[in-house]
């Protein structure tokens, strides 16, 4: 990821339909069974899209979650079709697309993203504060900032919200009533699951992966898949284990270095959002770059 290089904020493909355009990702219609999903340089926080792209993000997502739909496609499918991105744009688009996009399967996102916390840290910690618990789950009492959690992982849905809107964590039942019973408790144990091993996989490289967000869709079938991104510094809370302590929220991989450069900031969460100056920029990208290094070699 090269500071120098020219960043993308929004891709531009004539040769396919343009279908939507989130917080990072642009999405076009390949054909009726696929979608062409383009990993862009742009940044979300506090779920507002920054004015100032970080360069080659968008690759760096690609490669970790390439990565990570490889290593935890034993516990689900993931949507990726193997078909080239360059392969389906005009040849003066490849560009756009080259290491930085997926063709993925046109499957039903399910309603809610599915968050799973091994640590007390975030909007966790200020629930665990006001209420012993998180998304109802009580927890036990004394526990400090970025604690681990004593009984393992829990699953912590929230609801998605429009853009520019904040996501609200709920209780499971709440997740219940969205999806049934069943389909919410599988949801559940393979989210839980596949946290758990990409945790266990990353502490041997010396990364805590404090929390994370999935999300899921299914085919016309009923199969579930693991969909969107894997367990990126901008779905996740990667900490360096080495500068770990439990009482305070360590130094992260991820975009909190972002984050806490914001919360210094006099602006009210709403877009538009401050431009980042260029050290902060800058040790954002370098970030991005040491999480893929050491995670994936």
């Amino acid at each position: 990821m090269n500071p120098a290089k020219t960043a993308l904020f929004e891709s531009s493909l004539a040769s396919l339909e343009f279908l939507h355009r989130g917080k990072v990702r642009d999405i076009y219609a390949v054909d009726a069974d696929k979608l062409l999903i383009v990993q862009t340089d742009r940044l979300s926080a506090f779920d507002v899209i920054l004015p100032t792209p970080v360069p080659g993000k968008g690759s760096v997502l690609t490669a970790m979650s390439n990565f990570w739909f490889e290593k935890l496609g034993h516990i689900m499918p993931n949507h990726l079709t193997g078909i080239a991105p360059e392969s389906v744009v005009a040849a003066a688009e490849r560009e756009q697309v080259a290491g930085r996009a997926f063709v993925v399967k046109r499957l039903q996102p399910l309603p809610l993203e599915a968050i799973v916390r091994g640590y007390v840290v975030g909007s966790g910690w200020k629930d665990y504060q006001k209420t012993g618990a998180i998304c109802g789950i009580t927890l036990p009492t004394g526990l400090q900032e970025a604690a681990k959690l004593p009984g393992g992982a829990i699953f912590t849905p929230s609801t998605k919200a429009a853009m520019g809107a904040h996501d609200e964590n709920i209780p499971f039942a709440e997740a219940e009533k969205l999806l049934g019973r069943e389909l919410a408790a599988h949801l559940r144990d393979k989210a839980i699951a596949l946290y758990t091993e990409a945790a266990d996989f990353a502490a041997t490289k010396g990364i805590i992966i404090a929390d994370t967000k999935f999300e899921f869709g299914r085919d016309e079938a009923g199969r579930l898949y693991l969909i969107d991104e894997a367990l990126t510094p901008d779905s996740s809370r990667f900490w360096p284990a080495e500068q770990y302590a439990p009482g305070k929220n360590p130094p992260s991989y991820d975009k909190q270095f972002v984050r806490d450069w914001l919360e210094t900031q006099d602006w009210n969460k709403k877009a538009p959002a401050p431009a980042l100056p260029a050290e902060v920029l800058a040790r954002t990208t370098e970030k991005y770059q040491e999480a893929l290094r050491r995670l994936t070699g």
